[in-house]
């Protein structure tokens, strides 16, 4: 997750993490007390603590989108189902926030 040096009061769980995705899909920046809801779809986190984590995602999204942090040099295989060959292209694709 992220490696920046503001991080949330304890460690997330890959749960935790699972939870948090799902309860952004649920409750988008429209929905009122947000942040209160995904916290009680997480469990054991505060609407504080899913605000950080959210921000910290967001930067770390920006920061790989802008270029700050290179994508590792993955080898490139073949893939008859997709079409693509470049993990990196997928990978690239896939990150659009």
């Amino acid at each position: 997750m992220a490696s920046n040096s503001r991080s949330s009061s304890s460690s997330w769980t890959f749960k935790q993490n699972k939870m948090f995705e799902r309860a952004l899909a649920v409750y988008d920046k429209d929905t009122p007390d947000r942040w209160h809801n995904v916290a009680n779809a997480v469990g054991g986190k505060s609407a504080e603590d899913v605000k950080l984590h959210y921000d910290i995602l967001v930067e770390d999204l920006i920061n790989i989108e802008t270029g700050r942090v290179p994508l590792p040099n993955y080898k490139t295989f073949e893939s008859k189902s997709r079409g693509i060959n470049d993990f990196n292209t997928r990978l690239m694709k896939n990150l659009k926030i």
